[in-house]
């Protein structure tokens, strides 16, 4: 069989382990004046992150200056308000530190501080005017305090727009992180049902990405460990997150479910989450993606059971024949991991919405669905929307 050609790079330097924060206050910055980006919440300083990495980055001379407003699901609004206060204090480079959220945030900030317009402007579907970017985004320092979407060594932004409900991925060569600071120590504060949440997102990041018709020899790797890791310890964190050996290989898992999007891609399942999420923000990503899942990869089952059959097996540890076993094992995984009885109604969700999602999914993230094992109808689309809802 002839080698199908790839062209891949990670350019993103990855800091990984216990204590990895403090190479802040000794590495080379990429410049004197930092803009620091948290969310809006008070985790970041209750649990004392934001003072040690504000204490390391003082240390070695840089000056910090603060937007602590991002959302659980990052808005264009979140943007723009970042890239204003980067502009007006002449930061030089950004820090991410917090989740995925925060994380896309700041490329998307990185993007406005140096490029004029909206940040929809550069948006590439949907209502996006798909103009190219003129310069080169800030460099961004990503340090992430969750084991979940593996955003810092991935390329990939996902903004809300607020007035349009457009949740649409985003992202280039230049959108990569400078750094990733990975520091499982900064991690062990999450609550249970947030671990489980983070974790299925990186789970599916991997999952999605094993069975997309874009994977790649190397991404097959990053994957199938990350659900290796995953499917064995991600429940061991959701009982005793203070469990650092856990915690540190479900950190690791994350950071490979970001490396399988930077040489690969997330499908369509996505796309169908990000429907929901962009009317409804208070659903967490990984609720709509866990609520979506067992319908999701049961479409797909017949079309690569190969490779359902391979994830089964590493999931389990056993030789497996049947590629619904990775049906039986992702279901059990949701049960150990408390996060199987979700319903979407519980955040407002009705069955008349249903319709509407499979538009906006097909119109805002319609790329996505280009890279399923099969190509997906709006009739089945809407029947796998019914069938999480519950």
């Amino acid at each position: 069989m002839k080698a199908r050609c790839m062209d891949q790079c990670i350019p993103t330097r990855l800091i990984f382990g216990c204590g990895s924060v403090e190479n802040l206050a000794t590495m080379k910055l990429p410049g004197k004046k930092a803009l620091l980006v948290i969310s809006g919440g008070t985790s970041m300083s209750r649990f004392g992150y934001l003072d040690k990495v504000i204490a390391a980055l003082k240390a070695n001379n840089a000056e910090v200056i603060i937007y602590d407003k991002v959302q659980a699901n990052p808005t264009r609004k979140n943007v723009m308000e970042a890239a204003a206060l980067c502009r007006k204090e002449k930061c030089d480079y950004i820090v991410a530190l917090g989740g995925g959220s925060t994380i896309d945030s700041s490329k998307a900030t990185a993007i406005m501080a140096r490029n004029e317009g909206d940040y929809w402007d550069y948006i590439v579907s949907g209502t996006g005017k798909k103009k190219p970017m003129t310069e080169i985004p800030l460099p961004l320092i990503a340090i992430p305090t969750t084991g979940g979407t593996g955003s810092e060594m991935d390329q990939r932004i996902v903004i809300t727009n607020e007035d349009t409900h457009e949740k649409i991925g985003f992202g280039n060569i230049h959108t990569f992180p400078a750094y990733a600071i990975v520091d499982p120590e900064l991690m062990l504060s999450v609550p249970p049902v947030f671990t489980a949440f983070q974790g299925m997102d990186a789970f599916f990041h991997a999952a999605e990405g094993y069975i997309a018709n874009v994977a790649t020899p190397l991404s097959e790797l990053y994957s199938l460990e990350s659900i290796r890791l995953l499917s064995t310890n991600l429940h061991k964190a959701v009982v005793d997150g203070n469990d650092l050996e856990t915690r540190t290989k479900v950190a690791w898992a994350s950071t490979l479910s970001g490396m399988v999007i930077a040489t690969s891609s997330c499908i369509s399942q996505h796309s169908l989450e990000h429907a929901m999420s962009a009317y409804y923000p208070a659903l967490p990503h990984a609720a709509g993606l866990i609520a979506l899942s067992l319908a999701y990869f049961s479409h797909f089952v017949y079309d690569v059971p190969e490779r359902y059959i391979k994830m089964a097996e590493v999931m389990t540890g056993k030789k497996v024949t049947d590629p619904n076993e990775f049906i039986h094992a992702l279901a059990a995984m949701l049960t150990r991991c408390r996060v199987d009885s979700i319903k979407l109604s519980d955040y407002g969700i009705k069955s008349s919405d249903l319709p509407h999602f499979v538009t906006n999914a097909t119109e805002t993230m319609g790329k996505l669905f280009e890279y399923d094992p099969q190509k997906l109808t709006n009739e089945e689309k809407l029947d796998i929307y019914s069938k999480s809802y519950r």
